[in-house]
């Protein structure tokens, strides 16, 4: 039986690299192997060593190749989707400067508020951008590392995203893509292009940046020689342009392009992310209005505090993740790292209502509530911009596809189900990040849409059917959050 041809999607995400071998036939992942990486930082610093993710990436390739029982020849391409909005600063040998600030950095908000004053308010941002800086996004760490560690921005000859940095490792050739490269602050998504006039506000010049290509299944080189044996890989097999880690998963899921548009997406990892793929411009403040990697658009919000704050949580009360119970009047806002959607970077978690008839299990179950509330709130937010009214029978019919780790948890699961109402699919994919990486790499190799790539590979999921929703907890969560994003903005 001949060897099917191979390519290699890796996910490089704030904890861990995954590298899935995927036959590029059928879409039948091989193999999955993974890495950790280490994130330092107290209080709002959030850093990773740059150096780290490389390592990670090769360890992972090594235990994929090992999994997978494949030859190395049978790899004929490979694409990184890696975390969003990460600064990395290099020297001129291609070297970081220091470790990189990573996107749930919240140092930065200081700067994001002036930034966002220096060009004249939101909308002016928008207009441009698609997005209202705030502390994730990387022209205001960019700002932040000028103002706070002058010496390591002199030093800088090159800024890069995570993703272009293991890009530029693996092709020798420094490239992003729309879809990453919107979420930096500095570039268009209304002309496709850096701004001059926000590289001027902020700083820094143009020459330190990669060029954008235009889309991430670009075929941008071919591996080099001293990656296929960092790596274990052929020299020469495609190197795609890749792209962010939310994109990715949108190709992987198949939204965008002639595939699906308007279709949600709830993502609940480390954060909690919402987006849906469409062909209007969003440019809505509450919103980051990014780019995808194929022509469309992925407006989205994200949440900083989902599974590993539940988790705390858990910790806390010497609980199973799982040992949840509804949390009846107890709210819980688990907003320990502070808050990006909504935008209260120096927020703390908040507890109220609890008394003596409160059992550890209805906390618990509060902040299961409290994390989903606070992100199906932002869905709202991304329908509108889609140009979509949530309370829209149509549109409320649409499976919300639900992904990310906490998607194979039961009550991450019914706490979804029970306050959103909508109908939920899971896909069969547990990894879209890594699977939509594959399919940017099958499109480098053969010049196919990656999106129809992935959506040809796509093999079904679970379906749930929707239960009345719990307006009760909607509007009593709804409430403290409104309460408490009002006292700390006023």
């Amino acid at each position: 039986m001949p060897t099917p041809a191979v390519v290699i999607g890796v996910d490089s995400s704030t904890q861990s690299t995954k590298a899935a071998f995927v036959d590029a036939a059928t879409g039948r992942t091989l193999a999955v192997g993974r890495a950790a990486h280490r994130v330092d930082g107290v209080g709002g610093a959030r850093e990773s060593d740059p150096e780290e993710w490389w390592r990670a990436l090769r360890a992972a390739v090594a235990e994929g190749l090992r999994a997978s029982g494949v030859p190395a020849a049978a790899v004929t391409g490979i694409a990184v989707a890696g975390q969003q909005h990460g600064l990395v600063v290099l020297d001129p040998s291609g070297r970081p400067v220091r470790p990189a600030l990573l996107w749930n950095d919240t140092r930065s908000a200081p700067q994001a508020r002036a930034l966002t004053g220096a060009l004249g308010g939101p909308a002016a941002w928008t207009a441009r951008t698609g997005s209202v800086p705030v502390a994730s996004v990387t022209a205001a760490k960019w700002r932040w590392l000028c103002e706070n560690e002058p010496r390591a921005a002199a030093a800088a000859t090159a800024v890069r995203l995570p993703h272009d940095f293991l890009t530029e490792r693996l092709a020798g050739t420094a490239t992003t893509d729309p879809g990453d490269a919107s979420g930096t602050g500095w570039y268009s998504t209304a002309t496709g292009q850096y701004d001059a006039e926000i590289l001027g506000l902020i700083g820094l010049d143009a020459a330190a940046l990669p060029p954008v290509a235009p889309t991430g299944a670009t075929r941008i080189g071919p591996l080099t020689a001293t990656a296929a044996e960092a790596l274990g890989l052929p020299t020469g097999i495609a190197v795609a342009a890749g792209t962010g880690d939310n994109m990715a998963a949108a190709v992987g899921l198949g939204l965008g392009g002639a595939g699906l548009l308007d279709h949600p997406v709830l993502s609940l990892g480390t954060s909690g992310t919402v987006y849906a793929a469409t062909r209007v411009r969003p440019t809505a403040p509450a919103l980051s209005g990014f780019a995808a990697t194929d022509g469309t658009f992925l407006p989205l919000a994200c949440t900083l505090n989902c599974t590993l704050a539940v988790d705390k949580v858990a910790a806390l009360l010497g609980l199973g993740r799982d040992a949840a119970e509804a949390g009846g009047e107890v709210v819980l806002l688990p907003y320990l790292d502070g808050e990006r959607t909504p935008d209260l970077p120096t927020a703390s978690g908040l507890l109220t209502g609890i008394r003596h008839t409160t059992s550890r299990q209805q906390i618990l179950g509060a902040a299961y509530e409290g994390a989903v509330v606070t992100v199906l709130r932002a869905l709202d937010e991304v329908l509108v911009s889609c140009g979509l009214s949530p309370t829209d029978p149509e549109v409320a019919a649409r499976p919300l596809r639900l992904i990310g780790g906490g998607a194979r948890g039961a009550h991450w699961v019914e706490t979804v189900r029970r306050l959103s109402g909508r109908p939920l699919l899971i896909p069969a994919t547990t990894e879209p990040v890594a699977t939509g990486a594959a399919a940017l790499a099958a499109g480098a190799v053969t010049g196919d849409d990656p999106v129809a790539v992935a959506s040809g590979w796509q093999d079904g999921g679970v379906e749930l059917a929707p239960v009345q929703r719990d307006e009760a907890t909607w509007e009593r969560v709804s409430a403290v959050l409104e309460r408490a994003a009002g006292s700390v903005l006023g």
